[in-house]
């Protein structure tokens, strides 16, 4: 046996030294917990600052981010190829110039076209920078621990969310403007030194996926692997299941979009909760987002990741309408608990799902294009409750509807079985 290798269940393991994928894993959550702590968290409670600043309408202000989550989902398909073609480390470091900008700029604004424009360049920085270029590189180090591989690199969100209460007291203590400046300082000088770490395959390392070096014994390239080759981007959509994923992972973003935007807005105003305590309720809920991604990088390894993001979504369904009707502290208690663990335990399985289907090599691009669906869910979730609420003084319906959509959400994803021997309309054969 080689002296870097062990040997459990029959598998090559590899012992003795720290695998480069969970250093790529650890500054992916690094990068991840930036923009969650210092923009998506935190716009709930920017949006409190700036109706009080510029009276602006919840309507507009949630359609400032729908506009960046369609933006995303538009530059999908290129910022996948980009992640494909150069690999993820230049496009974080691209992305976190860009994001760090906008934060300084937006500090500035003085008028809403100000506003939209410096938002949407903060929202260029963090997709190119963010969530989908790092998965690229996360997929493709590993596959028999991939769920867990992504859960601990989406950990930055939840970590983020537990930060929030920092945010609101930065913007309490030094206002929105001073608070934008800096955030736009710290993207900058964490958010590059992160960025090197990434690579975007173990072969440039000369390992496998999970850490088996290809001169070892036993490294045939397909440790803990499927059997069959990759599918292309083309072939991917030309599936039934990549449409259904798609599907359902948008009405889960209608769910956790709409909640990033409007639960602070809504504790506030709705349930005549502090500032303060609303952002505390919103780490509260991201603690349980946190205990959710421990549980679903092990369940997901181990169990059937469709049926996991079956029962998630009909918890998001549940969660809304209890936030909606909430008339207690107890609701509220058991809402953060069950929005929390159902984000949690699903994020993971999204793209460990896609991945196990179609496979690493074209990840990327496949993304990028399941990213146009997607992000319509990210997009619309905020408009739909801030709109309703503009118009009848509540988010009971807006966040109803949404609930509805999530069991929708729901069956999506419970029919969306592994594809078969081939892509539809494809002449080569996949024995995946």
């Amino acid at each position: 046996m080689h002296p870097l290798l062990h040997r459990i269940d029959g598998v090559l393991r590899p012992a003795g030294r720290v695998f480069y994928g969970w250093w790529i894993v650890g500054a992916g959550a690094g990068v991840v917990w930036l923009s969650a702590l210092l923009w998506l968290n935190s716009y709930g409670a920017y949006i409190v600052l700036l109706q009080a600043d510029f009276g602006w309408s919840k309507t507009l202000l949630g359609f400032a981010f729908a506009l960046t989550r369609i933006e995303s989902g538009i530059l999908g398909p290129l910022q996948g190829w980009l992640a494909d073609r150069y690999g993820p480390r230049i496009i974080v470091s691209i992305g976190t110039v860009i994001f760090g900008a906008g934060f300084m700029l937006f500090a500035g604004i003085e008028t809403l076209l100000g506003f939209y424009l410096t938002f949407a360049m903060m929202a260029l920085g963090a997709s190119l920078g963010g969530f989908g270029t790092i998965m690229v590189s996360v997929v493709n180090w590993f596959t028999r621990h991939r769920a867990k591989a992504l859960a601990m690199s989406q950990m930055g969100m939840s970590v983020g969310g537990l930060s929030v209460p920092i945010i609101v007291f930065c913007l309490e203590a030094f206002g929105w403007r001073a608070t934008a400046f800096w955030s736009g300082i710290v993207v900058l000088m964490v958010g590059l030194p992160l960025a090197q770490v990434f690579r975007h395959r173990p072969q440039e390392k000369g390992l496998q996926p999970d850490g088996i070096a290809l001169d070892l014994p036993g490294a045939d390239g397909r440790i803990g692997a499927l059997p069959g080759r990759d599918y292309t981007a083309r072939e991917a959509m030309r599936t039934w299941q990549f449409w259904l994923i798609s599907v359902g992972h948008a009405t889960a973003l209608l769910s956790v979009s709409s909640i990033m935007v409007h639960l602070v807005p809504h504790l506030n105003e709705g349930l005549g909760y502090s500032l303060s305590l609303s952002g505390l309720v919103f780490a509260l809920m991201t603690g349980f987002l946190l205990v959710g991604q421990v549980a679903g990088g092990y369940l997901g390894d181990r169990f059937n990741k469709r049926y996991i993001c079956t029962l998630c979504m009909v918890g998001h369904a549940a969660a809304l309408l209890l936030i909606a009707y909430a008339k207690s502290p107890v609701a509220v208690i058991v809402f953060g608990l069950l929005h929390g663990l159902s984000w949690g335990l699903r994020g993971p399985q999204m793209m460990a799902l896609r991945a196990d289907y179609f496979g690493p090599s074209s990840f990327g691009t496949i993304m990028g294009f399941s990213g146009l669906v997607v992000m319509l869910g990210m997009g619309l979730g905020p408009i739909i409750a801030g709109y309703m609420a503009d118009v009848t003084g509540s988010y009971k319906s807006g966040f109803t509807l949404l609930a509805l959509f999530c069991l929708l959400g729901s069956a999506s994803f419970f029919v969306a079985t592994p594809p078969g021997d081939r892509p539809l309309g494809s002449g080569s054969a996949v024995t995946r």
